[in-house]
């Protein structure tokens, strides 16, 4: 013990200093959760008693996490959480970090919901598309089944914490795309890798050297993973049934074209909070 007082003032300033000599983007946002996720106080009590001193212990391991997002390892794997449709999450390392943008394909996918739907999320990653689903749908009364599939093992056991936490009962497997699915399904739902791989190394430094490539690399035109799913899918759909995706913002036409291709009707496009295409979702009408 050193003797030195830290005080919340203090803590906040020097966090949001170094953040912002880092080159981070949001250096005062960050700087101010770390201090939340360190000290546990509110935003109200911060600005009611900014000089409320805090214990050496706290204060050195927030200071220790400044240096930590200081060298562009993204915020959430620091805390180990991410909030989605105003759900915690648990990320690491293995998933994408769930981002708001994806919170749309969600929202079009509760739109079509009916009870006792089958459900099925292709690359799930951490889950949290399909585990609001499932949630979201308990809070409507309606009994969801639905399955989780991901190549990556580690990033499963990340979507098996999280169906713990929600209290959902997904079924998650090990599957590449298709190959270990079984059974027919009422919706599909997709946040697959659509990065061109020559993009990627223009990406943020969080993103390119900390999500999983796996997770980012759509090969060379951004559409290999749409074409795969979009081939395969009407294998495993019910009649009637519906296929989202969430897209890149300059791969609305084409994911529309795969769907108009294989037989899709009501195609549409939805567009995010920036006016950019962000989701695309066709109905399987046939046998």
């Amino acid at each position: 013990m050193n003797g030195k007082i830290f005080t919340l003032r203090n803590l906040y300033q020097s966090g949001t200093e170094k953040l912002e000599k880092a080159g981070i983007r949001e250096a005062k946002l960050d700087a101010w959760y770390l201090l939340e996720y360190k000290t546990g106080i509110s935003r109200a009590v911060f600005l009611a008693d900014p000089d409320r001193e805090v214990e050496e212990e706290k204060a050195e391991s927030y200071q220790k996490d400044i240096c930590t997002r200081a060298r562009r390892i993204p915020l959430q794997h620091i805390t180990g959480e991410q909030e989605f449709m105003g759900l915690n999450f648990k990320v690491n390392e293995n998933v994408l970090v769930p981002r708001q943008d994806t919170e749309i394909l969600v929202e079009e996918a509760l739109k079509r919901i009916r009870p006792d739907m089958q459900i099925l999320d292709m690359c799930t990653g951490s889950g949290c598309i399909l585990g609001s689903i499932l949630k979201f749908g308990e809070k409507k009364q309606m009994h969801l089944k639905g399955t989780g599939c991901d190549i990556s093992e580690e990033a499963l056991k990340v979507a098996r914490e999280n169906n713990s936490r929600l209290g959902t009962d997904a079924r998650l497997i090990k599957s590449d795309l298709f190959e270990s699915v079984t059974g027919k399904y009422d919706m599909i739902v997709s946040n697959p890798p659509y990065i061109r791989t020559e993009e990627i190394s223009r990406l943020d430094e969080e993103v390119k050297l900390h999500d999983p490539w796996i997770a980012l690399d759509g090969k060379e035109d951004g559409l290999y993973f749409y074409r795969l799913i979009v081939k395969d899918s009407i294998r495993y759909l019910n009649k009637g049934g519906y296929i989202l995706f969430e897209i890149g913002f300059d791969q609305g036409k084409d994911v529309s074209e795969l769907l108009k291709n294989e037989g899709y009707e009501e195609i549409e496009i939805k567009k995010d909070l920036a006016g950019l295409d962000r989701v695309v979702m066709g109905r399987y009408n046939k046998e």
